[in-house]
């Protein structure tokens, strides 16, 4: 897991990725101009739609003057998107090992981006997932944590930087399931690093990368305005899961799926069946949670209450297919992308998309 340096990321920094003339040889982005639907959706408000033709939408992150970099999972770019303008290509991820779930999957941006240029990215590469930062003007990549077990499903792959600086991960158990239980592995976990990838202090070990534990595939990490963190789940056959995160605690798999008995295991606030969720990104604004839904096909909106989860509602249900990430913006907007051409989607004239719905 020591930190080393790549060589060979492709930097187009200015170039349009609609040329379709990237690297990666993925899919044409064909608009980047907003447009908007004839009517409201749902209580979301009108979303405009800013782009279409991406390939594969994993990752989401913001730039500190409200653009966003959006990565394609299975061509390893990475585009730039300016509301009301058009998406290019800034970078490709080399060693990206693309197949089944995995690919170049989470992104986030420095704390410190303003003065380090530091971009961070989740990965299937041959060997494993990793994860690795790069400055987004330019220079090789350097990986600050490796040694993930990959598979070609239950990859995880959402990093985020919290309100304490640490970037943490949410990993798969890549169908291993004792692995979630193996405080050695971090695989089926929740982990919290330095900027540099080392295991964070404050860590319930201590040199151990492991916040918690007992997850099964964790793609979804957001806190809110407390500072709790809380996540999404997939789970088996029976239940998907939002779990608040606490440190060192144990969320159950593969002992328990969805609530379990007596206090070894931390049970879900909230659950759903598979079908109706299979819960992906997640987003924070306010006293309201968001999460993405890929087989549920539809955004679940989740009160927070104190402690507790309220009564979810679920909106777009249907309407654009497979989500996938959801994010708030920096200008309060929230933005929702698709995952209908990840091989499980029914295609739409226009898929994959970004969606932007205005603040609240």
């Amino acid at each position: 897991m020591r930190a080393r340096a790549v060589a060979g990321l492709v930097l187009s920094i200015g170039v349009a990725a609609c040329s379709g003339s990237g690297g990666g040889g993925g899919a044409v982005v064909t608009t980047g101009t907003a447009t908007a639907s004839p009517a409201a959706t749902d209580g979301l408000g009108t979303p405009e739609e800013l782009a279409t033709g991406i390939d594969v939408p994993w990752g989401l992150t913001f730039l500190p003057g409200g653009d966003a970099l959006i990565a394609e999972r299975d061509t390893g770019r990475i585009l730039r998107l300016t509301p009301g303008g058009r998406p290019r290509q800034v970078a490709e991820v080399p060693g990206v090992a693309a197949g089944g779930e995995g690919g170049l999957l989470g992104l986030a941006t420095s704390p410190g981006f303003a003065t380090d240029d530091l971009v961070y990215a989740y990965l299937t590469a041959a060997d494993d997932n990793r994860i690795i930062r790069f400055k987004l003007g330019g220079g090789d990549p350097e990986v600050i944590f490796d040694g993930i077990a990959k598979a070609s499903f239950h990859n995880g792959g959402r990093i985020a930087f919290g309100p304490d600086g640490m970037l943490y991960a949410g990993t798969g158990d890549a169908g291993n399931t004792a692995s979630s239980q193996d405080p050695d592995s971090p695989n089926g976990k929740i982990l919290r690093l330095t900027p540099d990838g080392e295991p964070a202090p404050g860590n319930p070990t201590p040199g151990s990368p492991v916040y918690s534990l007992g997850h099964r595939n964790v793609q979804g990490l957001a806190w809110d305005d407390e500072g709790r963190l809380f996540a999404t789940e997939f789970g088996q056959n029976e239940l998907d899961e939002v779990n608040l995160i606490q440190p060192g605690r144990n969320y159950g798999w593969p002992n328990v799926e969805g609530e379990g008995e007596g206090d070894r295991y931390t049970d879900p606030l909230i659950t759903w069946p598979v079908r109706e969720a299979s819960p992906s990104g997640m987003a924070i604004a306010g006293t309201t949670a968001y999460v993405a839904a890929l087989r549920g096909e539809r955004l679940w909106t989740v009160p927070l209450d104190g402690d507790d989860l309220g009564e979810p509602v679920a909106q777009l249900d249907g309407r654009y297919g497979r989500l996938r990430t959801v994010q708030v913006a920096p200008d309060g907007a929230l933005w929702v992308t698709t995952s209908n051409t990840d091989g499980r989607g029914d295609l739409r004239d226009g898929d994959d998309r970004v969606l932007r719905f205005p603040a609240r």
